[in-house]
């Protein structure tokens, strides 16, 4: 058949994702996408815990403060007007107090470690390849705060910094959490500042980097969703009007992909299930009192307590019982 289209299928992954499998997303705003999707597939998730990330130095340095279980260092904090942030990490991760701060960070830096030394999957998505560099410390940053463009220095990594910053980050990994499996993702969103031409300078940087890593250790996996995007969905009716970002039919479609190759069977007979019960807690009857809805709602019940112990269904079961009379 002619599908007047180049077609890209993942290849099936030789290891599968199970219903309570732990995984932690961390990197660009696809990674806020890939993880809110786990999330409602009630996958044990914990999504971008430090923000928003980009670049591969900046992905790889805060994984290492979560698996040493240490918070970033004095000098990587800065004050803009009267909000301190770090460096290291975007900058939702704030406050108006710097010791409010840190004790935001010794959280989300505790919670992390605790997460990812029982994790199964991690799953890396990387934006771009282009940095900036503190002229003061020589320290590339996650973030520049908006502070004065004068203080940074900007630079193209290359693909032997990229690996050298993974080889760190990895080492140190296997030492916590020796089975963790890694899935490599490049962004298929695109970063218009720096130009369409350096845009796709930084991407190919990317993709071979992960090219390479998959090549030097078997056991890392890459998906291709940055191809999907821009080989097999070459159309912006597929982009949010932005023309940068994918909308929800191309999330939809690269899902499909990532949970084909993926996810156990018994997962995605499960997500088809589930399905059907966020339509049925959605439904919003005209008679919430009726014998009918008030039937309807105790055999939803009695279906979401049949899961427990699988999943977590907490929130659901007592959303439905909040309107049971």
């Amino acid at each position: 058949m002619n599908h007047f289209r180049t077609v890209v299928s993942p290849r099936p992954s030789p290891s599968k994702i199970g219903i309570s499998d732990r995984i932690l997303t961390i990197g660009s705003c696809f990674a806020d996408i890939m993880g809110s999707r786990l999330k409602s597939a009630k996958v044990p998730t914990l999504t971008n815990p430090f923000g928003n990330l980009y670049n591969p130095h900046s992905i790889f340095k805060a994984i290492r403060y979560a698996i040493a279980n240490e918070l970033p260092t004095p000098n990587t904090f800065v004050k803009h007007q009267d909000v301190f942030l770090n460096y290291d990490l975007h900058s939702e991760v704030s406050s108006l107090h710097q010791d409010k701060l840190q004790s935001q960070l010794t959280e989300i830096i505790g919670t992390s470690h605790d997460f990812i030394k029982n994790a199964q999957w991690l799953i890396l998505t990387f934006g771009t390849a282009w940095v900036y560099t503190r002229k003061d410390t020589g320290e590339v940053v996650a973030n520049c705060h908006k502070q004065p463009k004068t203080l940074f220095t900007k630079s193209l990594m290359t693909q032997k910094q990229i690996l050298n910053s993974f080889d760190s980050f990895y080492g140190n990994l296997k030492q916590l959490n020796p089975s963790i499996k890694i899935i490599l993702t490049v962004s298929p969103v695109r970063h218009i500042n720096d130009t369409l031409e350096l845009n796709s300078v930084s991407k190919s940087v990317l993709r071979t980097s992960c090219y390479t890593i998959v090549q030097e250790n078997p056991e890392i996996m890459y998906f291709p969703a940055y191809e999907i995007m821009l080989d097999d969905l070459r159309d912006y009716r597929f982009y949010k009007p932005d023309m940068i970002h994918p909308n929800v039919v191309a999330e939809d479609y690269i899902w499909s992909g990532f949970t084909t190759s993926y996810f156990e069977p018994s997962l995605l007979e499960f997500m088809k299930t589930w399905q059907n019960i966020q339509n049925a807690l959605t439904h919003r009857p005209f008679h919430p009192t009726s014998t009918a809805h008030q039937a309807f709602l105790k055999e939803l019940l009695a279906t979401l307590e049949g899961f427990r112990g699988m999943v977590n269904v907490e929130e659901e079961i007592k959303q439905i019982e909040a309107q049971l009379l």
